[in-house]
């Protein structure tokens, strides 16, 4: 996922595929977008600390503490789709290695993959999936917008683009077209909807400009 929407010339750069550039060998699970997470300082001794059987964790997802029981090596789409109850379907598992966006999450205010995080590297961390966005009795501006612009086909990539629209105007109303398609690289689509969707992506960031959000 991408690091580019973070303040700074040199995040502005990266791409949601990017960080996978030499990280070749490194299991998708531990794969972490940019700062996302920081590895723990090993204990007293040089020992490296180590993780196993069923974990106990409360994750902050969409404003609420879950609870719920993981193993080290679960991502955070698996959890959030498995290991919930109820569960949080609307991120959506299709490549399961990085590379289409369907899965996509907002990480403390930046979009991430969640097929490339653990789970339990997310205790202490705000976590918002589309469900989080908004309800189909009270929409959000850029999920009313895909609506009313016709911008999905089949589906499966739709959550994943409403998310990383939504992390692109949170920061950036405002956002121009070759700004809005840069943030959404990372993020693809076979139907090949991309015209309705970059335009669906305009029309809620004038939207949210009005509304003062």
């Amino acid at each position: 996922m991408s690091d580019s929407h973070q303040p700074g010339p040199r995040r502005e750069v990266l791409s949601r595929r990017s960080f996978l550039k030499g990280a070749g060998g490194v299991a998708a699970g531990g794969v972490l977008t940019g700062t996302l997470a920081q590895a723990e300082p090993e204990p007293a001794g040089g020992r490296p600390r180590t993780l196993a059987g069923q974990l106990e964790l409360e994750l902050s997802i969409n404003g609420q503490t879950r609870a719920l029981q993981v193993e080290p090596r679960t991502t955070l789409l698996s959890a959030l789709r498995t290991r919930l109850e109820p569960p949080l379907t609307g991120s959506k598992e299709v490549c399961d290695r990085g590379e289409c966006g369907a899965c996509t999450v907002i990480v403390d205010g930046r979009p991430a993959y969640a097929c490339m995080l653990l789970a339990v590297d997310l205790m202490g961390r705000a976590v918002r999936t589309v469900e989080g966005l908004g309800t189909p009795q009270n929409m959000s501006p850029v999920q009313e917008a895909f609506c009313d612009r016709d911008a999905l086909m089949c589906g499966f990539c739709t959550p994943g683009f409403v998310v990383a629209t939504s992390a692109c105007l949170e920061r950036d109303p405002a956002a121009p077209l070759d700004e809005i398609k840069r943030q959404l690289a990372g993020n693809l689509c076979r139907c090949g909807t991309y015209p309705h969707i970059f335009q669906a992506a305009l029309d809620a960031g004038q939207r949210m400009q009005e509304e003062g959000r």
